[in-house]
């Protein structure tokens, strides 16, 4: 895919993991500029998660891995309050980076998209990242204490 000049991709990012690094990069490879989209805590409390880092610390954790890999000065970020932030208003939007466990929530935004008279992004979904047990790794299994951010088994069974 040719690098579009925005995408966008939007997440919980809580404990930043192999998974998100590849969404990331995926979303750097594909867009000139990206923005990410990082739930607000109070979305958070309200879509029922919990025990999910406090949201400047995921935002510091987020920029500090593209500094990292120098690609934080083509970063913005958006602190989203609902699931589509600012994709469903704003048409300079080229592209939209999603996992494949939410790519449905991609093509709802794009539907409104053209609803508004915009043009629907390119979605770009990304296969999930495997533990070494073959699951997806999911932050969900981190705060469980199952895998570690890169997908190593923490619990072995019997």
């Amino acid at each position: 895919m040719k690098r579009l000049s925005l995408a966008a991709l939007g997440g919980t990012f809580d404990h930043l993991h192999k998974g998100h690094k590849k969404l990331l990069q995926t979303a750097f490879s594909v867009g000139e500029r990206v923005v990410v989209g990082i739930t607000s805590d109070a979305f958070v409390a309200k879509v029922g998660k919990t025990g999910i880092q406090p949201l400047q610390q995921r935002v510091d954790v987020m920029k500090s891995y593209l500094a990292t890999k120098g690609l934080l000065d083509r970063a913005s970020f958006y602190i989203l309050e609902d699931p589509y932030g600012p994709v469903v208003n704003d048409p300079s939007f080229g592209v939209l980076v999603v996992s494949e466990g939410t790519v449905k929530g991609g093509h709802s935004a794009n539907a409104i998209r053209v609803q508004r008279g915009m043009r629907p992004m390119k979605i770009k979904v990304v296969k999930f990242v495997l533990a070494d047990d073959g699951l997806p790794i999911s932050s969900t299994r981190i705060r469980n204490r199952e895998i570690d951010e890169n997908g190593k088994l923490l619990i072995h069974s019997r």
